[in-house]
């Protein structure tokens, strides 16, 4: 097939640090080039790739000081889209809202992974007009707030199976990483390192709109003697990282869409410890690759409860159900059904 993947330009693909959505469609399309498929991948000129690249920007606009509107750039890359559709099967695009239009009246189908949370003042209206753009989910638990939209089908991610390795002996400490943001709760693992006596290694930054909460909560944490606060990692450090751990905290308190780096502690082995929220129970499998828990005192005993983990199991597990081939035969399945369906009607206003 001739697929287009076209990537918010707001990190590189893959990014060199923090990034989930770029990370999974720098994933997703080299999968795709594997399989033999004509891939070309619409991002920011600092992107590596074996498809073909067409670049957008000259470098990712989060690392980018002269950027002063990201929107100008996510609508020429549209243009440049828009201007090479009927050279592929199928696009493929991994940002919201802005494409809606142009998705209803293309001859080429367009689908759309929606990598973010649903339950956002607006949405609802916004989906109410464009109940008909095919969407593809990233967990059931992202449809929830807007379960009569065009749904075509959910794709949990998937990591390269040569990315990361299961370890046999985990270190004696805990493993944070993502962002500082209150929904990502960095407050209640420090509460758990507390309630066990064990270090916390923290690989996290903090984003301008966090920079009040990090001031406010997060700073007088890290001065704990249990916090190691390393900063952002690389991917090449995450095997490290997560496979050196006893345990991966994972407290949100928020509907979390997908949460790449549970299966990334999965492919290293790692159990993780979270909270109930949004996609947790459909990623993590007590017993098998973590535990889910509702307070820090469960979450404490099911640390204790890590030190005979089957971590080979766990790796297992990952092995099964998240890797980029998989994930990769899925989108080709929605690619090929959205194909035989053809161009959908234009709605007739009324």
């Amino acid at each position: 097939m001739r697929i287009a993947q076209v990537a918010p330009l707001i990190e590189a693909v893959p990014p060199l640090l923090y990034g989930g959505t770029e990370r999974v469609v720098s994933y997703l399309t080299e999968e795709l080039v594997a399989m033999g498929h004509e891939v070309t991948l619409f991002a920011s000129g600092d992107s590596r790739t074996s498809a073909r690249l067409v670049p957008c920007c000259p470098r990712a606009l989060r690392m980018d000081p002269a950027c002063e509107s990201r929107l100008v750039h996510h609508v020429l890359q549209l243009e440049r889209v828009m201007e090479m559709a009927d050279r592929f099967d199928i696009i493929h695009c991994h940002g919201d809202l802005l494409h809606y239009p142009w998705t209803r009246r293309s001859k080429v189908p367009v689908v759309t992974t929606l990598h973010g949370r649903q339950n956002i003042h607006g949405l609802a209206e916004l989906y109410g007009e464009f109940d008909d753009v095919p969407l593809v989910s990233i967990s059931q638990a992202q449809r929830r707030p807007i379960p009569w939209v065009h749904w075509v089908a959910t794709v949990h991610h998937g990591l390269p199976e040569t990315l990361l390795a299961a370890t046999t002996g985990p270190g004696g400490y805990l493993a944070f990483i993502g962002r500082f943001s209150h929904e990502k709760r960095f407050d209640r693992a420090v509460a758990i390192a507390r309630a066990t006596g064990l270090k916390l290694k923290v690989a996290a930054k903090a984003d301008a709109q966090d920079q009040a909460y990090f001031e406010q909560v997060v700073r007088p944490l890290l001065s704990d003697p249990l916090v190691e606060w390393v900063g952002e990692i690389s991917e090449a450090d995450k095997a490290a990282f997560l496979g050196g751990a006893l345990a991966h905290l994972f407290p949100i308190d928020w509907p979390e869409p997908f949460g790449v780096v549970m299966i990334e502690a999965m492919a290293c082995g790692t159990p993780t410890i979270a909270w109930p929220c949004g996609s947790v129970p459909e990623i993590v499998e007590n017993g098998v690759s973590g535990y889910i828990v509702s307070s820090i005192e469960a979450a404490a005993k099911a640390v204790e409860a890590c030190a005979d983990f089957d971590r080979f199991g766990c790796r297992a597990a990952f092995e099964r159900r998240f890797t980029a081939a998989r994930m990769a035969a899925d989108y080709v399945a929605v690619y090929r059904r959205l194909g035989a369906l053809g161009r959908p009607a234009l709605r007739v206003c009324d």
